[in-house]
């Protein structure tokens, strides 16, 4: 069986997101990174269709980002995560990191989680 990584890098979006007073008075930019190890029966034809299509997950992040604050990037990552592995059976593993971009001037801030299925 046949295993592809679909990636969607570096989407930034402005989300509530921290624990200090002024992470709480307004949103922030935080780069995203989403790696799906998706696993098909056969080497997928040149049909949308055959594969995972991750536009269902940027949508998602959007929709995730309006919903309202969220303390720690763990939580964040294993929001993604679990709409990434809800989607679809043959994502079989998925390593999402996110990236605060403005907490320091010479430096980003992240986290990064690798959630699998249940087997």
């Amino acid at each position: 069986m046949p295993d592809y990584t679909i990636r969607l890098d570096g989407l930034v979006v402005e989300i509530g997101l921290g624990i200090h007073d002024h992470e709480r008075a307004a949103p922030q930019r935080v780069e995203l990174s989403v790696a799906m190890r998706c696993v098909y029966d056969d080497a997928p034809p040149d049909r949308i269709d055959a594969v995972v299509d991750y536009d269902y997950l940027r949508t998602g992040i959007h929709a995730l980002a309006a919903q309202g604050h969220l303390e720690l990037q763990e939580t964040l990552c294993d929001a993604v995560a679990g709409l990434a592995l809800g989607a679809d059976p043959r994502i079989a593993e998925v390593r999402v990191r996110s990236m605060k971009l403005d907490v320091y001037p010479d430096a980003r801030v992240g986290c990064e989680v690798v959630r699998g299925r249940a087997n």
